[in-house]
């Protein structure tokens, strides 16, 4: 159902006298380089968008103007997760009732829930909307991983969960999704340097940070190797990879946010607690782009 190069889009800021706020014009825009570079969905208030940061009203505006803009052109997948039920519930009404074609749906972060704690919480989300419900597997910063019998019985008793974002890092585990859930149950990389090897497995696409800078060539090497044409997906992984290095030298979305002030995309603004990036790394940060040919 979702496949292809699904960028996870930052959420621009501006400042309004001492105060960081929600920059909607250049949203638009950013939207609009993204839908022209080939990208096949957008992600708004996801973990590159600082959602945890977002205002309830700011989380629901952004994916409004995300759904505005976009307009039908492609699918948007909202965020809107939470570590409450409750919130998870609510958020995710609002982006079906607004126009949203999906929900990402992290894992419940802080809780430490059970697996028989993370298949209610996700049920009851699933029961509350009739939209499709994609799983968000990040245990690095959850605390707690989605094992693979938990995704299939998921898989199996809701009708509307119908995919993760898997950011555990493990192709191991991505082969055992794979083979409980089946081909029907979309698994999304969340790791833009597994984005090769996890559709090698029978992954779909990615959900890529990434593709913030360089859309066109993450959507062209995912289509690429879809048509069968893997080396020349290949040399586009390659010649990412440092690209992709340089996005994680620290936490997303400082790198990526960073990167894009420096090309002078949007305002670098982040919210506390993530903070500016430290000049050592803004030099690293500078050559990567530097040697990928953007500055």
């Amino acid at each position: 159902m979702f496949s292809g190069s699904l960028v996870a889009i930052v959420t621009p800021f501006s400042t309004r006298g001492k105060k960081s706020v929600v920059d909607e014009k250049k949203l638009r825009e950013l939207i609009e380089f993204q839908l022209k570079n080939g990208t096949a969905g957008i992600v708004p208030c996801g973990t590159t968008g600082e959602s945890a940061t977002l205002s309830t009203a700011e989380h629901e505006r952004v994916i409004e103007i995300t759904i505005a803009q976009v307009n039908k052109r492609v699918p948007v997948i909202a965020g809107t997760g939470s570590n409450s039920t409750e919130e998870a519930v609510n958020l995710t009404k609002h982006a079906a009732d607004a126009g949203a074609n999906a929900s990402l749906q992290v894992s419940p972060y802080y809780n430490r829930p059970t697996q028989k704690g993370l298949y209610e919480h996700f049920r009851a989300v699933a029961d509350a909307v009739d939209i499709p419900i994609i799983l968000y597997n990040i245990a690095s910063r959850t605390g707690v991983n989605i094992e693979p019998e938990t995704m299939a019985k998921l898989a199996k008793d809701c009708k509307n969960i119908v995919g993760v974002k898997e950011a555990s890092g493990n192709l191991e585990q991505m082969s055992r999704i794979r083979a409980l859930c089946g081909p029907g149950f979309d698994l999304i990389s969340g790791d833009d340097a597994l984005t090769l090897p996890l559709l090698a497995i029978g992954g779909t696409g990615i959900i890529s940070v990434v593709a913030n800078i360089v859309p066109k060539d993450v959507a062209t090497m995912v289509s690429e190797f879809q048509k069968g044409h893997v080396a020349r997906a290949q040399k586009l992984h390659y010649k990412l990879l440092p690209l992709i290095k340089a996005m994680f030298i620290e936490t997303n979305p400082i790198p990526v946010k960073t990167a894009m002030g420096m090309l002078g995309m949007c305002e670098p603004g982040l919210r506390l607690p993530m903070s500016e990036m430290l000049p050592e790394n803004q030099e690293k940060l500078r050559k990567a782009l530097k040697d990928y040919g953007l500055l």
